[in-house]
């Protein structure tokens, strides 16, 4: 099958190329903005890319065009496909009836963590010699690519909330079907597409009614937002994590310990180089799911042990005159809080945490968590902020935490400002989901100079 991908160069439908050429089948695609990272792999993949989406692509003719989210109506090419009649499924379903069908899917969902979860639960299985599938919205840096089609039953995916595609406006996740879940958490999100948490909580139980009765979930116990999915309907065994009483996970972020909890009382111990309460809640909710399809818990433990973080989660960039620069995916609210958390835990109440934070996620973009954003910095001793293309005030949004926050519009000036402040010693957490102009690069340069 010969099919042509818009919207190819994002991090999901890139993925979904890489295993459409692994299966078999020849792969053509199109963006706006084709670019590395990505545009180097899939063309070293032998997938031919095509900057715009001109009408001439129809010329391809291929057995089926495949969308991805990003496109809207009034794209030239996808109004040509509709007016043309010709076939076009979204990129979800076409993952679920071409590589998905048939196999042990093993979904992540959740607001936060999904993908360093998701990432987690293939390395686990991984190294216990089940060579599973996976598709994960980052970089796991165990496996080095974010997307390979296995050649077992098993298969790991990210299960994101996110709509599917202009024609089919539920979750993503509706379409994977998995047999083991990890229900992660759940908070207000994605503010462009949900009206309000009410609404993503009905998403997440459209998830949840298609699960067979033979699966399980793994749920995080403290989430009262997935009591309520839960409440309106379960058929599925449900293995609680977070719970007092039952599976958790505790550590030490100074000595890299991981400490795996259960309901007897009995108490696991492993070495890791991950920090932070949310990842090893993490950890606790990919245990689980690994025992589901057969990884013993002490072996799933002891894997942990040799795990590495994805890329761009905590991700050290380098280290020029005593200060470390790191990069951070975070993006929303309660990520930041508890990124910052587990540096701060990791490096103690001496050292400083400089946070430079760019808001360019839609739901930020929209200003609709802006009143969150300084309690989500209060352990950081000072807050940069890249306010280009805001469409809301960040100085007023900030202000609450006096001298602590430093505002700019232009890239270069906060470079600048953030080198001004920066001392042998400091810790510099960059926070975005994109590439922020490549500030990393600019910061060590400006600091080695």
């Amino acid at each position: 099958m010969h099919i042509h991908i818009l919207g190819i160069c994002g991090t999901f439908m890139g993925g979904v190329a890489q295993l459409a050429v692994d299966s078999g089948h020849k792969v053509t695609g199109c963006d706006a903005n084709v670019y590395p990272p990505m545009s180097d792999q899939l063309r070293d993949a032998g997938i031919e890319l095509i900057q715009g989406f001109d009408t001439d692509q129809l010329a391809l003719k291929p057995d089926m065009f495949v969308i991805g989210n990003a496109i809207s109506r009034g794209n030239p090419l996808l109004e040509a496909i509709l007016d043309q009649g010709l076939p076009y499924v979204s990129g979800p379903q076409w993952l679920a009836e071409h590589v998905l069908q048939g196999r042990w899917v093993l979904g992540v969902a959740g607001t936060h963590g999904k993908t360093t979860t998701a990432s987690m639960l293939a390395w686990i299985l991984e190294d216990a010699n089940m060579a599973p599938g996976f598709l994960i919205g980052g970089v796991p840096l165990n496996f080095g690519v974010s997307a390979r089609l296995g050649d077992t039953p098993f298969f790991v995916i990210e299960a994101d909330e996110y709509d599917t595609a202009f024609c089919d406006k539920r979750s993503k996740f509706v379409h994977y079907r998995p047999r083991t879940v990890v229900l992660n958490n759940l908070e207000f999100d994605h503010a462009d597409i949900f009206s309000d948490l009410a609404a993503i909580e009905t998403q997440f139980h459209h998830l949840v009614r298609t699960l067979p009765q033979s699966g399980l979930i793994v749920a995080n116990a403290a989430e009262a937002s997935l009591d309520r999915v839960l409440q309106r309907g379960c058929w599925t065994p449900v293995e609680r994590f977070n719970d007092p009483a039952g599976y958790r996970v505790t550590g030490d972020d100074a000595r890299g310990e991981l400490l795996l909890h259960d309901p007897e009382g009995k108490v696991r111990r492993t070495v890791w180089a991950l920090s932070g309460e949310h990842n090893r809640a993490n950890a606790c909710a990919a245990l689980l799911a690994a025992r589901h399809v057969g990884v013993p818990l002490e072996q799933g433990l002891d894997s942990l042990s040799r795990f590495v973080n994805v890329k761009r989660r905590m991700e050290v960039r380098g280290e020029v005159r005593g200060v470390t620069v790191y990069d951070d995916f975070a993006h929303h609210p309660t990520a930041i809080a508890t990124t910052v958390a587990g540096l701060r835990r990791k490096i103690g109440s001496r050292a400083r945490i400089l946070a430079v934070l760019e808001p360019r996620s839609n739901t930020m973009k929209l200003g609709t968590m802006k009143s969150q954003l300084p309690d989500s910095l209060r352990e950081v001793d000072t807050a940069f902020c890249y306010a280009g293309n805001l469409g809301w005030d960040a100085r007023e949004a900030l202000a609450p935490m006096g001298e602590r926050a430093v505002v700019e519009d232009n890239l270069d000036r906060l470079v600048d400002q953030i080198v001004i402040a920066a001392q042998p010693g400091d810790h510099i957490l960059v926070m975005s989901n994109g590439g922020f102009g490549g500030i990393h690069g600019k910061l060590l340069a400006a600091l080695a100079e």
